[in-house]
């Protein structure tokens, strides 16, 4: 197990930001991205941290981001901490695993969803309006049914405490550029298909996922974090019953044990019983083997 890391505080490094589960260090040319063991749901960050959580969502990110590099570009630079400049050394011990050196890119305002299942929010939103995000869906589709295709449904990029806030592909043209827009989304859907048949073969279901933009020399390139179990809905593809929720390997169990509270979602957040900490621990890390052939 690597060590828990809940924040990082490195006093001869520039915190740039502090985000729900990252920590970003400006070193000029290039960021330092952190990955804490931090988890959030319904936007309010937890006490407890998740062991492990940093080091499975950078090791997932990092085969992602192989496995697209002919579609897309990437902002690693290195995750080998030897790489990483001479004043992030000291520090060595906290980042191993957990870190990404990576290119400076100006984020797109925008975030791109890709929803292959109807689950979560969509779900709520196709009950009600027959739709997701204003696309019109055939009707009786069940909880959890596989889409016909793929449905991208960009949201606006929140303020930290804030709730995203889903847009129309017209609106994000508008925000982003028609041009980046088209790319976004393009380059999202094109993640995306490929990435479900190769989890499909690992024995896991990507229901949904989000991705963020940015440019970088004149070119867009993903950054961030790609596909992991903080941004995607994972099923266990031999447990899929379509008509209900479906259990995950993802903060999904979190949430789940959450809406069992007597809590208004707001912070401050309720203490987590060990148990419920232990097993999403072990959910992260059985993603991150399926997915990536990595023990940890």
């Amino acid at each position: 197990m690597s060590q828990l890391v809940m924040q990082t505080d490195f006093p001869n490094l520039k915190l740039m930001a502090r985000g729900k589960v990252r920590d970003i260090y400006d070193l000029g040319e290039t960021l330092l991205l952190v990955t804490s063991d931090r988890i959030s749901a319904f936007d309010v960050i937890m006490n407890q941290p998740i062991p492990d959580k940093g080091v499975v969502l950078t090791q997932i990110s990092a085969f992602w981001f192989r496995q697209m590099e002919d579609i897309v570009k990437n902002h690693i630079i290195s995750i080998d901490v030897a790489d990483f400049p001479a004043e992030c050394q000291p520090y060595a011990d906290v980042l191993k695993g957990r870190s990404m050196l990576v290119k400076k890119a100006q984020p797109l305002p925008a975030e791109c969803i890709v929803r292959g299942y109807v689950s979560g929010s969509g779900w709520k939103d196709y009950k009600a309006t027959g739709a997701i995000c204003g696309i019109q869906l055939p009707a009786g589709l069940k909880e959890s049914d596989r889409l016909p295709e793929p449905i991208f449904t960009p949201s606006t990029k929140a303020e930290l405490g804030t709730h995203d806030e889903n847009i129309s592909f017209e609106k994000m043209a508008e925000i982003c550029g028609k041009d980046l827009a088209e790319q976004a989304r393009d380059y999202t859907l094109k993640i995306y298909t490929r990435a479900r048949e190769l989890a499909d073969q690992k024995g896991i279901i990507i229901a949904d996922t989000k991705f963020e933009f940015g440019v970088y020399d004149g070119e867009l390139i993903i950054i961030d974090e790609c596909m992991t179990p903080d941004s995607s809905r994972f099923w266990p593809k031999d447990l899929y019953v379509p008509g209900g929720p479906q259990p995950s390997f993802d903060k999904q169990f979190l949430r789940d044990y959450l809406e069992t509270l007597d809590w208004g979602k707001t912070a401050p957040a309720p203490p987590l019983p060990m148990e419920i900490v232990d097993k999403t621990a072990e959910k992260y890390r059985e993603a991150l083997y399926r997915i990536a052939d990595i023990s940890i």
